[in-house]
């Protein structure tokens, strides 16, 4: 598998430090030491491959680490703090991406027996170690940036392979359960989605129970089972989130951006704006712009 791993090193070197895009649809790559807000984010459904260095994400009170030769799974939109490592030999964290989309999962699953056994439960991210069979799917993959006139004919084919050997390995289950609308995992990806898209707007967790179609303590359940989160601190993630970026790009006062997000309290906000991320909010941003410059 080395050499595989050495292939795709030398594909992926042209990444820059934070999310690259290769020209093959959904498949991105990074290098590097990543801005500390950019590791801090609510991240898209995916699989990661580590190909250098070493990672960390944290969702809740769960941490994962992941070193090369293992892949990530992330089949849920989570609020996460990740932080990366050069290797022992100093060489840069490097990790290329899959974003997963649920129609593609869906029709791989069409074509394929149905597994035996009930559907397994359990988080919406984990991590596995890489077979040589997933490795090879990859290097095809990555060899397309060099030859873009052939990106629309086999893209699609590798794609379906790499999502293939995942599904046959031990983190298949959470692809065929967001592909699947009646598990649980995917009932509260509906969920997630809706706090997503109105995070600034009140929550009712019985509205979210009834939307899923789930008694409110089976939905509590499923939600911290998937997310390491409870929805209301998941939602309290997610505006905290969305407000250190408007800081960070000047759009507003931490007063303007704190009612913008949905707090009716701007001194709530602050305590607990400093208590996710260690400083109160204009001193964070003005130390995140510090970095950057």
């Amino acid at each position: 598998m080395e050499q595989q791993l050495e292939e795709l090193r030398h594909l992926a070197a042209r990444a820059e430090n934070r999310r690259t895009d290769t020209g093959i649809p959904r498949v991105a790559m990074v290098q590097g030491e990543i801005p500390e807000h950019q590791l801090a984010a609510v991240y898209e459904p995916m699989v990661n491959l580590i190909l250098t260095g070493s990672k960390s994400m944290t969702v809740g009170d769960r941490t994962f680490h992941y070193d090369p030769a293992t892949y990530f799974v992330m089949s849920v939109d989570l609020p996460a703090v990740g932080s990366v490592h050069p290797d022992e030999r100093g060489r840069p964290y490097l990790a290329i991406s899959l974003t997963l989309d649920p129609a593609i999962v869906a029709n791989l699953i069409a074509d394929l027996p149905k597994p035996a056994g009930g559907t397994l439960y359990d988080s919406g991210f984990s991590v596995a170690p890489i077979t040589p069979e997933l490795l090879d799917a990859w290097v095809r993959m990555l060899r397309l940036m060099d030859r873009p006139d052939e990106v629309a004919a086999l893209a699609p084919a590798y794609e379906r392979e790499i999502l293939f050997r995942v599904l046959r390995g031990p983190l298949g289950w959470m692809l065929r359960d967001i592909a699947m609308p009646e598990t649980p995992l995917a009932r509260v990806g509906d969920a997630i989605r809706w706090i997503r898209e109105n995070f600034a707007k009140p929550l009712r967790v019985e509205e979210l129970a009834e939307m899923t179609a789930l008694s409110v303590s089976a939905f509590h359940r499923h939600f911290k089972a998937v997310t390491a989160l409870s929805p209301i601190q998941y939602q309290k993630h997610v505006r905290l989130l969305h407000a250190r970026s408007l800081l960070l790009s000047g759009e507003g006062t931490a007063t303007s951006v704190a009612f913008g997000v949905g707090y009716e309290s701007p001194n709530q906000f602050s305590r607990e704006y400093a208590r996710q991320f260690g400083l109160p909010p204009l001193k964070d941003a003005a130390r995140l712009r510090l970095r950057a410059a």
